[in-house]
């Protein structure tokens, strides 16, 4: 008896390795982590269903290890605050304007600066420039922001109002929603009109009640947040192009096995590709469309209104200095 015993326990102690190993590995396999993804965006908006397929990829590959669960429209912090609580090290993800980077470096608020841009792909560019890449670096190290992408573009921002604008004249006066950000807030200002930040849940309303004479946004946001309904008419100033970049705490993200790292950031940059050639192939057609409704569209003197926010470039608080030329000289070594 003492024998078999002893058999046993020698045995017992040979195949605990392996049992240890068989628990790990079940750990590993029963990995599952719930990031918390919001924006403004309404859910017919483009970034939003582009983003619905991302989050869907992200759980059919990770087979539900990651779970991106999907809030827009504010129903989360939006914002600064959404930025925030990703520096803060939420599980988080924050689909914002990159202005709301420049509450950590200010040099990204010039990056998406008023009248900068003629094209998508100029900013594409500019974002894969060593400069911006610096900036990103940076980022990362001492505000613990990771980007996974910086290009989810929705178009340039026009002004929606119900009347005509045409030169910078035309805006004098007009109270003008813009988001909570200070970029925006200087932008519109410096163009002649008087900025009045509103989230998005209220600016419909402010718009039918008077409170704000009108809002500025791009094509694709005119045809499906409803923002159509309570202005006719869009002047096509393109003063900003309008993208999105999406943030995670960068200790959130190396906690995540490698695998799921890669699964991640392929689908998010996937995602941006997506979302581009579905803005840029809608364009006319949601031009189209709104037409079609009584919708009026017109030019206006771009080169009134450009030179109206040189100023704020000038007055952007702890930028480079001479950062706009900075940014023109990058983009002259654009291959043609």
């Amino acid at each position: 008896m003492k024998k078999l015993l002893l058999a046993l326990l020698v045995i017992a102690v040979l195949l605990t390795p392996v049992f240890a190993q068989g628990t790990k590995e079940a750990k590993d396999d029963d990995y599952h982590l719930v990031l918390r993804m919001s924006h403004v965006f309404a859910p017919n908006e483009q970034l939003t269903k582009s983003l619905e397929i991302v989050r869907d990829r992200i759980y059919e590959r990770t087979n539900g290890a990651i779970d991106v669960q999907h809030y827009w429209q504010s129903q989360l912090a939006v914002y600064k605050d959404g930025v925030e609580q990703v520096a803060r090290g939420a599980n988080f993800i924050s689909v914002e304007d990159p202005s709301y980077l420049g509450d950590y470096i200010a040099d990204f608020n010039a990056l998406v600066g008023p009248m900068l841009y003629n094209s998508f792909e100029e900013y594409q560019y500019m974002i894969q420039t060593p400069l911006v890449q610096g900036w990103l670096k940076e980022l990362e190290e001492k505000h613990r922001i990771k980007v996974l992408a910086l290009d989810y573009i929705f178009g340039f921002r026009n002004l929606k109002t119900n009347k005509v604008i045409v030169t910078p004249a035309d805006l004098k006066g007009l109270k003008i929603r813009v988001p909570g950000s200070q970029l925006f807030i200087d932008t519109l200002n410096a163009m002649g009109a008087v900025s009045t930040p509103i989230g998005f849940a209220e600016t419909l309303s402010a718009v039918q009640q008077g409170v704000v004479d009108g809002l500025e946004g791009t094509m694709d946001a005119y045809g499906s947040n409803g923002s159509s309904e309570v202005a006719k008419n869009m002047a096509l100033t393109q003063h900003f192009l309008g993208t999105c970049g999406v943030y995670i705490n960068v200790d959130v993200f190396n906690k995540i096995p490698a695998e799921y790292q890669k699964i991640i950031q392929e689908e998010f940059t996937a995602g941006a590709l997506h979302m581009n050639t579905e803005i840029s192939n809608n364009y006319e057609s949601t031009k189209a469309r709104l037409e079609s409704q009584g919708h009026k569209f017109n030019e206006v003197d771009s080169e009134a209104f450009a030179k109206t926010v040189e100023s704020v470039y000038t007055n952007m608080k702890g930028v480079t200095p001479g950062i706009y030329n900075i940014l023109k000289g990058e983009l002259a070594k654009m291959p043609k």
